[in-house]
């Protein structure tokens, strides 16, 4: 394995850590209500860290921007504020059923969606051949990954009930019915997977910022830097909302919260940084970009967001069949992430 490779590698690795590791600071948050620890949190992952990356990376970013195709820029706006509304059910899930189910469904449901859209949207055609059949085939597994996992969830919520189905420990939000949380996951799901459609839809904005002598990662970074700021707005204008309706924005002024801040601010840091990362290891990866560093990265936050979970008692007290069913449903979906980036390669 070449030196430029085995870098890739190991960037697709530490990306999906990040990925699957940015919510744990939420265990340590409950003095906070959840909107004054989201709007901190977008804040800084989608507003202050994209656009300090994006003025270190590329020059002259807002000329190039201007003088990108408008489709694609339109494209990038909209799926970035459709993303939006989907953060925000995430958020809500993590606080409703804690790191380990909520990263599960949402990462599942992103990655089959992921996969299956652009085909149907893109390339209807292709559907039915080998590339087709071989998405369809893993979205049937990703199914069934997703089955178990919200039946170990459903197991553990009728052992314990719907508010002390997990060890909250101190999560900031406040815990739903499964039902309820199992929509918003399902939400979020869907909308991460507009916002790869809508990301590989813009990709005429990395094509010019190319022609104007940007590297790939510096091209790509003016997409993440459009969305994410078209997505804040949808959350920031909830957040905004239940802190005034919640009358939460004293919280802020709280005395001895240095710490919250802190915390918050990991979060935006390591979210933001898992999707940079990822942009790093992608040009190391060359043509094997698809087929290493997508399930490398997926797979491995899935594996330490459920790690995380478990190591936090979210299913200390879940009866052993729940965690057996847990444990088989991360078997499956992390046999479908091989099958559709297989398929994507």
């Amino acid at each position: 394995m070449s030196h430029t490779l085995l870098t890739g590698v190991l960037l697709a690795l530490s990306s999906g850590i990040l990925n699957g590791t940015f919510t744990l600071p939420m265990r340590f948050l409950g003095r906070w209500s959840w909107e004054n620890v989201w709007s901190l949190f977008i804040a800084v992952s989608c507003l202050a860290m994209p656009t300090l990356i994006v003025l270190v990376t590329t020059p002259h970013a807002w000329m190039i921007v201007s003088e990108a195709p408008r489709h694609a820029l339109l494209i990038a706006v909209a799926a970035g504020f459709a993303w939006g509304f989907g953060a925000i059910m995430f958020g809500q899930s993590v606080s409703a059923i804690g790191i380990s189910l909520a990263n599960t469904l949402v990462l599942a449901i992103s990655s089959s969606l992921g996969s299956i859209l652009p085909l149907l949207f893109l390339a209807p055609q292709k559907l039915f051949q080998q590339q087709g059949i071989v998405i369809l085939v893993g979205v049937a597994i990703a199914l069934g990954g997703i089955v178990l996992c919200g039946g170990a969830g459903w197991q553990r919520e009728k052992a314990a009930g719907a508010n002390t189905a997990m060890n909250r420990g101190d999560l900031v939000g406040r815990p739903r019915p499964l039902r309820a949380a199992v929509l918003l996951a399902v939400g979020s799901g869907i909308l991460s997977a507009v916002f790869n459609i809508g990301f590989t839809l813009a990709l005429p904005i990395a094509d010019h910022a190319r022609s104007a002598g940007l590297s790939q990662f510096a091209s790509t970074n003016l997409i993440w830097w459009i969305m994410l700021a078209a997505g804040s707005i949808a959350n920031i204008g909830f957040c905004t909302y239940l802190l005034y309706k919640n009358r939460s924005f004293a919280k802020f002024r709280q005395k001895d919260c240095t710490r919250l801040y802190l915390l918050t601010i990991l979060m935006g840091v390591l979210y933001g940084g898992s999707i940079f990362v990822y942009g790093l290891a992608v040009p190391r990866l060359g043509a094997l970009g698809s087929a290493i560093g997508w399930p490398l990265s997926l797979a491995t936050g899935l594996v330490i967001a459920n790690a995380l979970g478990l190591k936090l008692g979210e299913w200390r007290h879940a009866p052993a069949r729940s965690r057996m069913w847990l444990y088989a449903g991360i078997t499956v979906l992390l046999i479908a992430v091989v099958v559709l980036s297989r398929a994507n390669s």
